[in-house]
């Protein structure tokens, strides 16, 4: 098993294909606003954290042997998380949660694309199908699952203080574009969001008998 776990190190191909396949999803976000620059700025240094840990340099592990003297067990902040607790029901976990991330991320672009963004300024429609009509960010539910889901596969230190400020992040940029959705749309966006929830589906059943068609 030691040998399998160091095997996944020095990998330098991995890491770049890695970041390329998870930094490929920015391309579903209005990265060239500038509210986008630093939410998408810390989602990819989660990524490029998480591949080099994982392929590249365990720096998790030799920084706590470093501080500390004594080498971490496989699976804590290096390895996949908790193998010797739970054996590879992390990965898999993670992967579902990543993979649920990716088609939050791509239904929400195909809805807000079409309907807001591909249009010129002052003509875009709010959003309520789809998706939307459920949550009012999925794109950014979508990335903060990927991004979790991350963590349930390899566990590291960065990954670990990262998350929380890129969640806090997400929760402050979405509250300031419900502030310029409501001066935009007005009532319409007010009676939208009070039968919504945020980032996750709490209010499914309101959102049923409350549902109003345009």
């Amino acid at each position: 098993m030691k040998e399998a776990v160091w095997s996944h190190y020095g990998r330098w191909e991995a890491v770049i294909l890695w970041i390329i396949l998870y930094g490929l999803f920015v391309a579903f976000i209005p990265f060239y606003k500038k509210s986008q620059k630093h939410p998408t700025s810390v989602y990819l240094a989660f990524v490029v954290a998480f591949a080099l840990e994982m392929f590249g340099i365990p720096f998790s592990l030799y920084v706590v042997t470093w501080l500390f003297g004594f080498t971490l067990p496989e699976g804590f902040l290096w390895g996949h998380t908790l193998i010797n607790q739970i054996g590879f029901w992390g990965m898999y976990i993670g992967v579902a949660i990543s993979l649920i991330g990716a088609l939050l991320v791509i239904l929400g672009w195909k809805e807000i694309y079409k309907h807001y963004w591909s249009k010129e300024e002052g003509k875009g429609k709010l959003v309520t199908k789809g998706i939307y009509s459920y949550i009012r960010h999925p794109q950014y539910t979508g990335f903060l699952l990927i991004t979790l889901g991350m963590i349930f596969e390899w566990a590291t230190i960065p990954l670990l203080i990262m998350w929380p400020i890129l969640a806090a992040i997400y929760y402050r940029l979405a509250k300031k574009e419900e502030r310029d959705m409501e001066k935009e749309f007005g009532r319409e966006y007010i009676e939208y969001k009070r039968r919504t929830s945020m980032f996750l589906p709490l209010r499914w059943k309101n959102h049923k008998r409350t549902r109003v068609h345009p």
